[in-house]
């Protein structure tokens, strides 16, 4: 267990997180729009709670974001991302945090499922073809995840 993972600091979360494409046969992905800011479209996400591990967390996030359990496979990409932690999330974090490392992850139903929403936190969702949910997701990480792993979708394996 890493030492940030054993003794979360006194104030603010994790700034380690998770990027989850959902992408179902036929080449289409699931975006999720946030209830706040509006408009702000993107896959599943969401931070490492402390003593958490980037699979339990992603795991986690696609249950409380969509109601995908247990039977939808779960691929590690092995690809993670640091960007800086802009303004309004800044707050959330410990002082001084200025980046959060991301790590990716590939869920992959058997088919288009419809997601169970938690209403305070998104407010719509469409499956998309890969290429236009690519256009619309706001973060660069998002967008570079899907064009790198979205086409190629579930017929992925594992790398290494």
């Amino acid at each position: 267990m890493q030492p940030e993972q054993q003794r979360p600091p006194l104030k603010g979360r994790r700034p380690e997180s998770v990027l989850v494409i959902v992408c179902a046969p036929g080449g289409m992905t699931l975006l999720l729009e946030r209830a706040s800011p509006a408009g702000f479209w993107q896959s599943v996400t969401g931070a490492l709670r402390w003593g958490e591990n980037p699979r339990m967390a992603a795991r986690r996030e696609l249950w409380e974001e969509t109601g995908f359990g247990a039977d939808v496979p779960l691929l590690n990409l092995r690809e993670q991302r640091r960007f800086p932690i802009v303004p309004p999330w800044s707050e959330r974090y410990p002082p001084g945090t200025r980046s959060n490392l991301e790590h990716w992850f590939l869920a992959c139903p058997a088919s288009r499922r419809i997601p169970r929403l938690q209403r305070d936190e998104h407010c719509r969702w469409r499956w998309l073809p890969v290429r236009q949910a690519s256009e619309r997701v706001f973060s660069w990480t998002n967008r570079e995840a899907l064009e790198h792993y979205g086409l190629q979708g579930c017929g992925l394996r594992a790398p290494g």
